[in-house]
């Protein structure tokens, strides 16, 4: 049968920058092998097949691939799928509902902005917390076709968290450091894949545009991945790295992710932290995405 799907590029208002998103709507009747194989097809980083929920009150059951692995939560596919299901329902004004996606139910606020553009922020469903240890410093490095002296930045150290999804964090000196890693293919996976998620987020201070507070980049070549252009559930994540750091007092808290621009498609995450008596009382991650192009599938 035909069914319908929609591309979006996901943490941009601009077409052909952001992330790309696949999102097929009427997928009752796929099995997962059936799902596997058009993400393959659709060859972006993740595709979303939507179904109906099992609590009527919630908008819509999601299910995520990329092209080689179903997840069981992801950032930038639950803000473009929410956006695309919100304009698709005629909402015109803020509008509240919850996603059903295999890590929970993800509450999401949703505010338009076009005809084909909105904005989402969701509340992220799992606390982040500490999701094991990493190698040396200079395993690390060569992992990444860089020198250790790259590595680090104030007191800031390799880690691995996970907020729904595990990533091994790395900071880095500067964009220099950024823009010249690579993952290597021969050390990788034994450093990062073998005992870990597979997902590299890197992270430096120094931006390439003002007002925002970092810059990052995330490799995930063993998930199919070899860099994502903007990954929201690596933000889920870094709030527990950011909160244990001690730098953030109780209130509420801004932080503007940019990611993207070595491969040419920037983008821009909101990481929201609500901190009561020095604990993280919730976490939410925001941004925009744009409907690209609609179509049919036979599948």
């Amino acid at each position: 049968m035909k069914r319908r799907f929609f591309t979006l590029d996901v943490f941009t208002q601009t077409k052909f920058a952001g992330n790309p998103l696949a999102v097929v709507l009427e997928s009752e009747e796929l099995d997962t092998a059936g799902m596997q194989a058009i993400a393959r097809e659709f060859n972006h980083p993740e595709t979303v097949f939507v179904f109906r929920p099992r609590d009527e009150n919630n908008l819509a059951a999601l299910r995520i691939f990329t092209p080689a692995a179903e997840l069981p939560f992801a950032g930038h596919p639950t803000v473009g799928t929410a956006v695309l299901l919100a304009i698709l329902d005629g909402a015109d004004a803020p509008r509240e509902f919850v996603l059903e996606e295999k890590i929970g139910n993800v509450p999401c606020r949703f505010e338009p902005k076009t005809a084909d553009t909105g904005y989402v922020r969701f509340t992220i469903p799992s606390p982040p917390a500490p999701a094991g240890e990493l190698p040396g410093r200079k395993e690390i490095a060569a992992a990444l076709s860089l020198a250790p002296g790259d590595i680090g930045f104030d007191d800031a150290v390799p880690s691995r968290w996970s907020g729904g999804n595990a990533f091994s964090f790395v900071p880095l000196k500067n964009l220099d450091a950024m823009a010249r890693c690579r993952p290597d293919p021969a050390t990788f996976e034994k450093v990062f894949g073998i005992d870990g998620p597979g997902m590299v987020y890197l992270f430096c201070k120094e931006t390439a545009d003002a007002g925002n507070d970092f810059h990052a980049r995330m490799f995930a070549p063993l998930r199919g991945i070899p860099e994502d252009p903007a990954t929201g559930s690596a933000a889920a994540a870094f709030a527990g790295l950011l909160v244990a750091s001690g730098r953030y007092g109780d209130g509420e808290h801004l932080i503007r992710i940019e990611q993207g621009y070595e491969m040419g498609r920037p983008s821009l995450i909101e990481l929201g932290l609500s901190m009561r008596d020095g604990q993280l009382a919730s976490a939410s991650v925001g941004g925009n995405a744009v409907i690209v192009t609609e179509g049919s599938i036979a599948a």
